[in-house]
């Protein structure tokens, strides 16, 4: 994070502007962005490209695709996390939530009951400085599961953690309304029998009666103590924002419904839609699609999801198809998420910021990643 870079010849995506002009970074900072030219030497002519940001990701669930990539095969968790490092690097996010799942839904292997062997894996591979972007955790707590609140508790002072989700996957209620999509989804993604499914479900609704409502409010407790952020999930209902707004929550992920998202704007709660959701031109479990949230003005914040590269792709469709002005769309996507979790240093390009930047050229809304740099240093 030392010496001096320029940029330039570029379309710099500000937070309010797109200028023709310069970036000049100094110590892992920029200095100043502005228009025109530089004729400095050994400034990089970016060649009409767009400069942007670095993207803040909040909320990725790909890290256990890295560490299950087949059933039955476990990666050695350091090796998973710097090869779901380098992908992220590659689309341009610079700073990543890493979505970490607490509670078991369906043991099949493919993911880990206890979070703290990635945790460690994570935080081992940044102190060792193998990663490229900066990594933080979003401990997604599946409420209405046994072992949440004592797998959960350790991290509730750790330093790595920014987010905390409040997740409820029962069957007939919030992302699953309609039994037949959960149906739908568990028998297709892990194989189940019509029997199997039938035990699932029944075995789901048992422990969110006997868990569900006791665990969230330890969970809130919990967090409220630490000051962590809180985020609800999927919410369907104005009651479901009206719980999370008395918990403190400030983030709604993926409200399901009109009605849930009109609430949550009116409470001030950032609403953050999936990307794969816009890209896709809906959701995969019929609930409401991100373009109808854009539509109505109801979308901040833009989450790549269970796809890195659509959090640049969503940006620009927002952009393209949906006519958001482009500094708008690449803030749902940076600056948005950065300042939900306190991270007021990074974002935009802007003087005194963190120069986390990102080359692209786009064709319509699909944009490629030419080059990242995170404080100054090349990672991509």
């Amino acid at each position: 994070m030392s010496g001096r870079m320029v940029l330039t010849n570029a379309q710099v995506v500000t937070r309010h502007e797109i200028l023709r002009g310069t970036v000049v970074v100094e110590d892992g900072l920029i200095r100043a962005a502005e228009s025109g030219r530089s004729a400095v030497a050994g400034a990089v002519d970016l060649g009409g490209d767009y400069l942007l940001p670095g993207i803040v990701e909040l909320h990725t669930d790909v890290l256990e695709k890295h560490w299950a990539p087949r059933p039955g095969v476990q990666w050695p968790a350091t090796a998973a996390v710097a090869a779901h490092d380098a992908q992220l690097a590659s689309v341009g996010i610079t700073t990543v939530l890493d979505g970490l799942a607490v509670g078991y839904i369906i043991e099949t292997g493919q993911r880990p009951r206890d979070p703290a062997p990635f945790a460690r894996a994570i935080r081992s591979a940044q102190d060792a400085g193998l990663l490229r972007c900066e990594h933080f955790l979003h401990m997604r707590c599946e409420v209405s599961t046994e072992w949440v609140l004592r797998d959960f508790e350790p991290f509730a002072a750790d330093p790595m953690v920014r987010l905390v989700s409040l997740m409820d996957h029962t069957p007939g209620q919030r992302q699953f309304v309609r039994v037949g999509k959960y149906r739908e989804y568990n028998q297709g993604k892990y194989g189940l029998s019509d029997a199997q499914m039938d035990e699932l479900i029944e075995k789901r609704l048992a422990d969110q009666a006997r868990y569900g409502a006791r665990h969230r409010a330890a969970i809130v407790a919990l967090c409220q103590k630490r000051g962590l952020t809180l985020a609800s999930h999927d919410d369907a209902t104005a009651a479901h924002v009206e719980e999370a707004v008395a918990e403190g929550i400030a983030v709604a992920e993926f409200p399901t419904t009109l009605e849930a998202a009109r609430a949550a704007r009116a409470y001030g709660l950032a609403i953050v839609a999936g990307a794969p959701n816009l890209v896709c031109g809906g959701s995969h479990s019929g609930n409401v699609s991100a373009a109808e949230l854009a539509a109505h003005g109801l979308l901040d914040v833009l989450s790549s999801d269970y796809v890195p590269a659509s959090a640049l792709h969503g940006a620009f469709l927002l952009h393209v198809e949906h006519g958001a002005p482009l500094p708008a769309a690449i803030a749902a996507v940076s600056l948005t998420p950065a300042q939900r979790v306190g991270l007021d240093d990074r974002g935009q390009i802007a003087p005194g910021k963190r120069a986390d930047l990102v080359r692209a050229r786009a064709a319509g809304e699909v944009a490629v990643v030419g080059a990242v740099w995170r404080q100054g240093e090349r990672i991509a």
